[in-house]
């Protein structure tokens, strides 16, 4: 099979796939096309992904939902103020094994496909934490020793933007690390309607899995090869530098944002807008796929200034002063 060939089957792969999987959660999960589809591109990617919302509106059913139609290992953890680091990684436990007390290391629950770190701004500092290494580089290191993950690995939280007793807020670092922050909304008239209806039954929809954790790593690979020019290349540059507080940045950014998006931000925009390209039809990435994705992977990493906060600036409105400014 020639490279060419071989790049058509790619392609060919990634948007059947995409297809099934996002047919098999719509049949469970109503009223959140765009989450479903946005989630499903951050996966493509390798990213992870923190969704917001108030109670109720399903963030934990789409997790959920998502393992089973792409059948992988799935674990959860209900972040708690008690919860330690060890119950995440895992820990070092003392076994008596032919006479002979030896150390062996008991995994966690992050050693797994797809972690859903549930209300994940619950637990303390110390534990939140726990997940940088398994984020960023895909391994535990307990005691002086390295674990690594099985792939595909992605960490899927959530949390209550409303509500604050007791809880901590994710360090920049951390909130960095996740590819997409998406804003789950209250689902219309409609569609609250049929959730009733579907779930008001003698019998709930089934979802069966309609890819795997290999078809995941394939389509991205399928993701790499997408060319992106120069020029756009050159666009999402100004657009993520757009958000620093510069004399060539908006002055919405420079009277309200503290510090702006990091290259990791790029690196999330250039690969969400190859996906988006392909799902559009191209094989080729355009100025309006980096708009797509710019909300998403942009508006977690604004640091707001004092005057931001006080004056209670939404830093998807910053992100649109940026992208503006990067046409301009």
């Amino acid at each position: 099979m020639s490279t060419m060939e071989e790049t058509e089957a790619g392609v060919g792969h990634f948007r059947e796939t995409f297809s099934k999987v996002q047919e098999a959660v719509s049949s469970f999960i109503v009223g959140q096309e765009d989450i479903i589809e946005d989630v499903l591109v951050a996966i493509c990617c390798g990213g992870h992904v923190l969704l917001e919302g108030v109670p109720g509106l399903g963030k934990t059913s789409l997790v959920n939902t998502m393992a089973q139609a792409i059948n992988v290992d799935f674990k959860r953890i209900q972040f708690t103020p008690d919860l330690l680091p060890s119950d995440v990684v895992g820990t070092q436990v003392l076994i008596d094994q032919d006479g002979r007390r030896e150390l062996e290391f008991q995994r966690g629950p992050v050693f797994c496909n797809l972690l859903l770190a549930d209300e994940i701004n619950r637990a303390t500092p110390k534990t939140q934490s726990a997940l940088l290494e398994t984020m960023q580089e895909k391994r535990v290191t307990v005691a002086n020793h390295t674990h690594s993950l099985d792939l595909p690995f992605f960490v899927m939280a959530t949390q209550n933007p409303i509500e604050n007793d007791g809880t901590y807020p994710l360090p920049e670092a951390q909130l960095d690390r996740f590819f997409f922050k998406l804003e789950v909304g209250l689902p219309g008239h409609d569609d609250f309607r049929e959730i009733l209806e579907r779930t008001g039954g003698s019998r709930a929809p089934e979802v069966k899995p309609v890819a795997g954790g290999s078809d995941i790593l394939k389509m991205g690979e399928t993701l790499r090869e997408v060319p992106v020019s120069s020029d756009l290349q050159d666009y999402l540059v100004k657009v993520v530098r757009g958000t620093h507080p510069g004399e060539d940045a908006a002055q919405s950014i420079q009277n309200f944002v503290r510090h702006g998006a990091s290259p990791r931000a790029g690196q999330a925009m250039l690969s969400a807008a190859r996906a988006r390209a392909l799902l559009d039809g191209r094989f080729h990435v355009a100025r309006e796929d980096i708009d797509r994705v710019a909300l998403p992977a942009l508006r977690h990493r604004l640091i707001l200034s004092f005057e931001g906060e006080a004056e209670g600036v939404k830093p998807d409105d910053l992100v649109r002063d940026a992208i503006e400014s990067a046409k301009g």
